[in-house]
Order: structure tokens, then sequence, then C-alpha cells
């Protein structure tokens, strides 16, 4: 019998752990952390643990749609990315095996694409939300 990766790494308990660490690495962190003002890290953590368990395998994930959970958020590759290396410290921190790790993060990256935006242009023509602000946040200045 093939067990799921929500299975394999743990269940809920390793997904909750893991996105603990990963979320207190993106609340502090320069950039990530201000597309998250003003939002409860906990109930991002909650959200993100939901959606993860039903892409490995576990319970289904009731909540928005990623793609529209994040159209107003101006993501570039390098903010993607950024935020992927994050989550691939957080899931080594939380002591996932490798090879249940790099699982987790190819789902992780399946998704990723869901959320950037290919240019500026792009993101003001072909994303029409009417009720939602735009979330443009530059990158910060490295001093």
């Amino acid at each position: 019998m093939k067990h799921s990766l929500y299975d394999a790494v743990g269940g809920h308990s390793t997904l909750v752990k893991a996105h603990k660490i990963f979320y207190d690495k993106v609340y502090a962190h320069p950039w990530l952390k201000q597309f998250f003002e003003g939002h409860d890290q906990a109930a991002i953590e909650a959200r993100q643990t939901s959606f993860m368990a039903e892409k490995m395998g576990g319970p289904e994930y009731i909540g928005k749609p990623l793609k529209q959970a994040h159209e107003n958020m101006y993501i570039t590759e390098e903010l993607a990315m950024l935020r992927h290396a994050l989550l691939a410290e957080s899931l080594c921190e939380a002591e996932i095996e490798n090879e249940l790790s790099e699982r987790w993060l190819r789902i992780d990256s399946a998704f990723m694409q869901q959320t950037i935006k290919p240019s500026m242009d792009a993101f003001y023509k072909d994303y029409k939300f009417t009720y939602k602000q735009r979330i443009i946040i530059p990158k910060p200045v490295e001093s």
C-alpha cells in the first residue's frame, strides 16, 4: 500500500511545525513580511497547512483557489524563488527527510507558477480585479 506524502512526512503535526518555522522566517524577512502586514501569522500558517495537506494527499482544503488568493499581488520570479529558498531551509530545520523534502518542494514549485506575474505591464493588463487593491512591494535597498 502506497502512503501519501502527507502520511510519509508525519501528517498534520509535521506540516504545522514546518509552516511555523517557515512563516517565522517570512514574517522576519524585510521584503516578504510586507506582503503579510495586517494578516495574522497563525491564520496564514493554518491556511498554508490546509492547502499543502490536500496537495500531499491529506484532508481537503477549503479556501480560496491559489491564483485568486494572490491575484492582486505583484509577485516576481525573484520573490517566488526567495520564498521557495526559505521553505527549503524550513523543511531542513523541521527535520524532514531529504527525499520527502524534495517531493514537498516539487509540489510547491508547481503551484508557484500560478502566483508569479511575468511583468508589471502584464500585471496591470491581465489581472482585472475591481474590488482589491494591488499590492506592489519593491525590493528593499540593501544597506
